[in-house]
């Protein structure tokens, strides 16, 4: 059995192992991480052998930890890290570069259409009709997106939304209210098979689909890092969040996950403080006193104009994992378009939590 896992921030991590008579045997690590001193690759394979295969990523990092030498030094290194590389090699997880990915760039679509085509394209992937696909939103309008279980009248303010012209949406996937206006918002999602996040923990699984954009992001000069549960930040500020929604597959298998992410390109705080209820829990959350400095917009920190940011991140995710251009299908956009009729464009659905 193989796995491997891009500690992020830091570096791949390679195991293989056999399992015999329930517990793990031949065990091996290796990776491109530094480690010091060199026994310590030894007792870290000493510490996994005969583990019982069915221990989790916290008791499999205790016995790393209290293998290791007291002088170890790990640098892009950690025991949890490793634990998570034998989760997925006991859960035959695989990797980006088992597939062929495929891109969706297309013009301008409404807020209620975005939403829908990640339902579709995300059941298209848990099917297997569809490869996994990176597709970048272009808005038509700017919009409030509130959270699956989010309340719409306590993260919603009506009369602004109402004075700024602002569509007020609900999307398929958990998390907090965001606020995009066509040039001023970066978006994208990810619909991947189940197995790419296989052996990860919910929140590792965040992690690990944010990574290939963080190195975007540091190709760009911006230091970034994913910060728990569902955040892109930098020393400056938050720049994006992320939210999941797993699709069961057909008959009841593995299915797909959605992973979607909304980034500042740039920012009118002004007007998100008039569409949106920002409360004093959620700023003491953060660790500040002010929405306004929550965010710290992209433009500022690259000082590249929108598309070029676009076009950059599209280009790092093709280096890394490669990436053909597709489409939405005649199909899926009729599915997406009766979706928006019955689901995502209508009110009991935008105040299903009022």
């Amino acid at each position: 059995m193989h796995g491997e896992y891009k500690i992020p921030g830091g570096k791949l991590v390679v195991v293989d192992l056999e399992v015999e008579g329930g517990a793990l045997r031949d065990v091996r690590v290796a990776g491109d991480f530094f480690l010091e001193p060199d026994e310590a690759i030894l007792a870290i394979d000493a510490a996994l052998e005969g583990a019982p295969a069915n221990t989790d990523t916290v008791a499999l990092a205790a016995r790393i930890d209290a293998a290791l030498p007291e002088s170890t030094v790990m640098l892009g290194l950690t025991s949890e890290g490793v634990a998570v590389a034998v989760r997925r090699a006991l859960a035959q997880a695989t990797e980006w570069s088992d597939y062929d990915w495929q891109l969706i760039h297309d013009a301008p679509q409404s807020p209620a259409l975005h939403m829908a085509l990640d339902e579709v394209i995300t059941a298209e992937v848990a099917a297997g009709r569809r490869p996994p696909t990176l597709r970048v939103w272009e808005w038509d309008a700017p919009a409030v997106i509130i959270g699956s279980f989010q309340s719409l009248r306590n993260e919603v303010d009506a009369e602004g939304v109402q004075r700024h012209g602002v569509t007020v949406v609900r999307r398929i996937s958990g998390g907090g209210a965001m606020f995009a206006e066509p040039s001023s918002t970066i978006t994208y999602s990810l619909a991947v098979p189940q197995s790419l996040v296989s052996g990860l923990s919910f929140a590792d699984s965040y992690a690990y689909l944010d990574d290939w954009v963080l190195e975007a992001l540091g190709d760009m000069g911006i230091k970034a890092w994913y910060q728990p549960l569902n955040d892109i930040a930098t020393e400056v500020g938050k720049i994006a969040g992320a939210a999941q929604k797993r699709v069961v597959g057909p008959d009841g298998g593995p299915g797909a996950v959605l992973h979607h992410v909304t980034m500042s390109y740039d920012i009118d705080a002004d007007k998100m403080l008039e569409v949106l209820r920002i409360g004093k829990e959620k700023m003491s959350d953060k660790g500040t006193k002010s929405a306004k400095k929550r965010v710290d917009p992209l433009r500022r920190q690259t000082g590249l104009p929108r598309q070029a940011v676009i076009e950059r991140m599209i280009e790092s995710f093709r280096n890394r994992h490669g990436l053909t251009r597709g489409e939405v299908t005649p199909e899926e956009l009729a599915r997406a378009e009766e979706l928006v009729r019955t689901k995502f464009a209508n009110d009991e659905w935008t105040a299903r939590v009022p």
